[in-house]
């Protein structure tokens, strides 16, 4: 089996075989939130909120890996009441409010802005909803955390170009193009590639990205184009693949001969169609089995008053809390060789979904047949 694939399923063997030896027991006492908890598989409302519809695997993967996960472990009957804040920070605050009124009996977030969900992670805390941090590290009073390895991302975008430009690193210049301010994770990438990339290659442009957004991207890649002179561009490190499209489409419009290679994330069906035909060089996969499946957990545990330090066997420290019970999983390299691998597998694409018409040709060359 394929290292990150036995990685993936050693990772959700754990959880299930915790969660499975948990159920024999009681449900812990959980004092004045007592009301709020439930024992063994009762009828559990678990609140759900994912920050942004832009980027495909939210809706592709998250949502319906972690329903899936929720109701394996706590049962059919169990509820999930699920929001999308459409990247407005504002909207997902009034989100939390609603879930509070809802009374859930447990909250998973992935944040728009980590720092501005605070005072609403605090609300649902002093109700007694405990809240997981769903792969952003938001910060208030978190009960728990899962996400991908973020630093490794960011070394392996970095690692992965420096391999590709080979003797071109140091013939000319790289531009980078980092995530949102707002995203504590668009940090964590950030410094992975820096402390990769650093005296290696000369970073001509650097841009921070407001809200992730393509068309920002399309803009600032435009801009360093213009500034660089595209003969002196020799590679991109892209946060994400959806920044990774609006990046290419400055680049065939500026009218290179040979794209230089550009880095991703996500590993979303647009990207690997562009990394097929050798548009964009490589993505960054994070399996999102075992991501979910670990939120999923979290949150069960959470809302039965179960210790999650049962199946979270480290922690991390946000900008306001010390010591968060976390799950991290690692991610990895997705180049044009590697996706024959994971086509059809849970959490990737079927062949029918990447083998459009468009990209038929690329795929019968890849071996996807």
């Amino acid at each position: 089996m394929n290292t990150h694939l036995r990685r993936a399923a050693v990772a959700v063997a754990a959880f299930s075989t915790a969660v499975a030896l948990g159920a024999c027991g009681k449900a812990k006492e959980a004092g004045d939130n007592g009301d709020k908890k439930k024992e063994g598989k009762g009828s559990l409302t678990i609140g759900l909120l994912l920050p942004e519809n832009q980027t495909a695997r939210y809706e592709r993967f998250d949502k319906p890996l972690l329903e899936k996960k929720i109701k394996e472990l706590a049962g059919t009957s169990a509820t999930v009441l699920y929001e999308n804040a459409k990247q407005d920070a504002s909207v997902q605050q009034q989100q939390v409010d609603t879930m509070i009124t809802k009374k859930v009996d447990a909250l998973i977030v992935d944040a728009v802005d980590a720092k501005s969900i605070a005072s609403s992670v605090k609300k649902a805390h002093d109700k007694g909803i405990p809240v997981v941090a769903y792969d952003r590290l938001a910060e208030g009073p978190v009960d728990a955390y899962t996400s991908v390895d973020n630093e490794r991302v960011g070394k392996i975008q970095g690692e992965s170009l420096l391999k590709e430009l080979g003797d071109h690193a140091g013939k000319g210049q790289i531009v980078m193009m980092n995530g949102s301010v707002t995203d504590p994770n668009a940090k964590m990438y950030k410094d992975g590639a820096h402390s990769v990339l650093d005296g290696k290659v000369k970073i001509g442009k650097e841009y921070d990205t407001k809200e992730w957004k393509p068309e920002n991207a399309n803009e600032n890649m435009k801009g360093a184009i213009s500034s660089l002179g595209k003969e002196n561009v020799v590679g991109v490190y892209s946060a994400n693949d959806g920044m990774a499209g609006g990046i290419i489409t400055a680049l065939k419009s500026a009218g290179f001969d040979r794209l230089p290679p550009v880095t991703g994330q996500d590993a979303e069906l647009s990207a690997v169609q562009r990394i097929l035909a050798d548009e964009q060089f490589m993505s960054v996969y994070k399996p999102y089995v075992p991501e979910t499946e670990a939120a999923a957990t979290l949150a069960v545990h959470l809302a039965q008053g179960k210790k999650v330090e049962t199946v979270a066997k480290t922690t991390v420290d946000s900008g306001t809390q010390k010591k968060i019970p976390a799950i991290i999983v690692d991610p990895f390299a997705l180049t044009k060789a590697d996706i024959p691998k994971y086509v059809g597998k849970e959490g990737f694409f079927t062949l029918q979904e990447i083998c459009t018409a468009k990209y038929r040709a690329a795929c019968d060359v890849a071996g996807l047949k």
